[in-house]
């Protein structure tokens, strides 16, 4: 699990791509003090596993699911990218549960100052919209962002310096695609509440029943 706040930027330093699948290379400095074979990263918002290890690169395998997922398939020798561990038992959950999973990308359609802060339009597709709630939050590339608008195919977010600073946001712009990973609390309530409603009455006695009776 992770809590999308960044730990630092790193460098794609290679990448090895196969018929459906790649490997990348990533060189960074903070999150190798303690990283280990096996562990979990989170790049650009996407959970991979460290499959080699040196002093300060790891290469991490990537699937095809994750290929068709996200924009992880763009990224090239010396594309920036943000890095985070996953977290510790014993951390601070400074931002809010993001698993490395992407639901979809989205579109930045508009970037605008307002005073000390940026403010980014992200077109997205309604599979990912319904769960977009204004004041909720969401995952943009691995960043832990609260919504500050939402519409029906678009929502608003608004960045502040240190954020511009500290992740790779503020090196994109109006056209780029970024990965968006929904609040996973919304998606478990949707699930329960469709099982709700396709669950088959377990005995004869229903609602009709005690209605029709005079329950």
């Amino acid at each position: 699990m992770f809590t999308g706040i960044i730990e630092e930027i790193g460098t794609i330093q290679g990448v090895r791509k196969g018929t459906n699948s790649s490997s990348l290379t990533i060189q960074g400095d903070v999150i190798f003090n303690d990283l280990k074979l096996g562990d979990s990263v989170a790049v650009n918002g996407v959970c991979l596993t460290v499959a080699e290890l040196s002093k300060n690169t790891f290469t991490a395998d990537v699937m095809h699911e994750t290929l068709k997922r996200s924009s992880i398939g763009a990224l090239n020798a010396g594309s920036h990218v943000n890095l985070e561990r996953a977290m510790p038992a014993d951390g601070r959950f400074g931002g809010h549960i993001v698993t490395g999973h992407i639901d979809g990308t989205g579109v930045i359609t508009d970037v605008k100052k307002d005073d000390n802060a940026t403010i980014y339009t992200i077109r997205a597709e309604d599979k990912t919209m319904k769960y977009i709630v204004e004041k909720g939050s969401v995952a943009i590339d691995g960043i832990s962002l609260t919504i500050a608008t939402a519409a029906s195919e678009s929502f608003t977010v608004s960045i502040i310096p240190h954020t511009s600073k500290s992740t790779i946001l503020s090196e994109k712009s109006i056209g780029d695609t970024v990965n968006l990973e929904n609040d996973v609390i919304g998606k478990y309530v949707e699930k329960l509440m469709d099982y709700e409603r396709d669950e088959k009455p377990k005995s004869n006695i229903t609602r009709e029943f005690l209605t029709k009776y005079g329950y």
